[in-house]
């Protein structure tokens, strides 16, 4: 975990364009929220992987979403129950369940269905709130932080600058 930290680190402070780092932090998201149980999360992940996306960032939001994920779970149970009861989809929905493998993805839970839907829902507010986030850190959080005599202190613990001499040997590298 140590090393998709540094790779985060090294993203937000490096020239990656501002939209990777997003797409990573809601495509993670997403992955987060959804059941690790079920083959729709499986397939997503390898499809996240041909992604060009910050992995460092994308694992570290999985982590996150994860968390936050059973706060949300009667949220999700509430989508999901309106979807897959919704009259115009039943019969979309028989015929998946009918389709060998598709019933894998456990898509008739309303959990999985409801986590579904809110994360591609949330993805656009996800991406521009990680935008924001990364455009503030380079441009205030960050020499801000760089200044603060609590921080200049908290740099000298010895495993403290092991973790920052291994980010600035990634940025070499």
């Amino acid at each position: 975990m140590l090393k998709y930290f540094i790779k985060m680190l090294k993203a937000l402070n490096a020239n990656s364009h501002p939209g990777e780092l997003a797409h990573a932090f809601a495509f993670g998201m997403l992955l987060g929220f959804l059941p690790k149980n079920s083959a729709l999360w499986y397939i997503i992940f390898i499809i996240s992987l041909f992604l060009r996306i910050n992995k460092g960032f994308f694992f570290l939001s999985i982590i996150l979403g994860s968390l936050l994920a059973p706060l949300l779970d009667p949220l999700f149970d509430n989508i999901g129950y309106f979807v897959l009861t919704l009259p115009q989809l039943s019969s979309l929905f028989r015929s998946w369940l009918d389709t060998p493998f598709v019933a894998f993805t456990r898509f008739n839970n309303s959990i999985v269905a409801g986590s579904l839907v809110f994360s591609i829902i949330a993805y656009i507010p996800f991406y521009i709130l990680a935008r924001l986030f990364v455009s503030l850190w380079r441009k205030t959080l960050q020499p801000m932080l760089a200044r603060n005599p609590v921080v200049k202190a908290f740099m000298k613990i010895p495993l403290v600058r092991t973790i920052a001499k291994a980010v600035q040997k990634a940025k070499l590298g």
